[in-house]
């Protein structure tokens, strides 16, 4: 039984979508309606922008977006019978299970995009890649580096990969602790916020405000949502649980976990690179993965 998955924030590359957009009419009338929507062209960012660009955050989003839902789209929903995303690609998931509308969610993307770059200039923070460390040590690096502010997990990649989150002076004490708790590598990522920690709270009120003027609809196909890595089709559940996701772990080795307890045994990454992919196969070798990214390999499933 097969899961859709959708990337976040750091699949992003130049040229992205291109041969897609090229290659299908339908692609090209979906990106062309988001430039409208957004009143500026995103696609001229994902094709021939600069990576520095491409990597702010209010852009990134869009982008990401953008590209999976239309190579989703193209898919259809055959034999899917869960879907999933990493951050910002849960607002794809949603998309794609029929929650929200395109339109809405092509605003919103952009929205939630811009609200987590403004809270980061509000409150500087960073994140840094936590490797080969037992989960079991991450409460104690957590606590001893707690005492210079704010720092909680972020992101629960893998087993074995914990992305943190918080203050500068939290997160970068947490990454010299890192090495006496047992990690292999710890590493400073190139972030313009703390995402998924309390320092995003500023954008928390107006992102459930943008939310408020949107309809959320029952989902068609469950959703396993990354604050509570668990599947979701009710809308007010959703709205909830999406406002939750900016300030709260990403629990994406847990959801992985409760769908394939849920019977999925397939899991294709629909979107930019393969990130997912490379996650899937340390949680659970057992199981089959796939990645749809450009022209080719839609034409090889259409």
């Amino acid at each position: 039984m097969k899961a859709f998955l959708f990337p976040g924030q750091g699949s992003q590359y130049c040229g992205m979508g291109k041969d897609i957009f090229e290659t299908y009419p339908a692609a090209r009338s979906m990106m062309e309606k988001a430039n409208e929507l957004l009143g500026y062209s995103i696609t001229d960012i994902m094709f021939s922008g600069s990576e520095e660009k491409l990597r702010q955050t209010q852009y990134t989003q869009p982008s990401i977006f953008l590209h999976s839902i239309v190579a989703a789209s193209l898919l259809g929903r055959k034999d899917v019978i869960m879907t999933a995303g990493h951050s910002l690609g849960e607002y794809t998931a949603l998309c794609y299970a029929g929650a929200l509308s395109f339109d809405d969610t092509i605003r919103l993307v952009a929205k939630r995009g811009e609200l987590m770059q403004k809270a980061g200039e509000i409150h500087p923070g960073t994140m840094a890649a936590i490797i080969g460390m037992p989960d079991s040590a991450l409460e104690d690096l957590l606590l001893e580096a707690g005492t210079e502010g704010i720092v909680q997990a972020a992101n629960f990649n893998s087993p074995g990969q914990i992305v943190i989150s918080g203050d500068i002076a939290a997160v970068r004490k947490a990454i010299a602790l890192a090495p006496s708790k047992g990690s292999r590598m710890a590493k400073e990522l190139v972030v313009s916020g703390a995402f998924h920690s309390p320092l995003m709270k500023p954008a928390e009120v107006e992102l459930a405000a943008a939310l408020d003027l949107v309809e959320i609809r029952d989902a068609e196909i469950p959703v396993c949502m990354n604050a509570i890595a668990a599947p979701v089709t009710i809308a007010g559940e959703i709205r909830k649980n999406l406002i939750l996701q900016l300030t709260s772990s990403v629990l994406w080795t847990q959801s992985i976990q409760t769908m394939v307890g849920s019977g999925v045994t397939e899991f294709i990454e629909v979107g930019p690179q393969k990130v997912l992919q490379g996650l899937i196969k340390r949680i659970d070798k057992s199981v089959k993965t796939g990645g749809i990214d450009t022209a080719q390999e839609l034409q090889q499933c259409l």
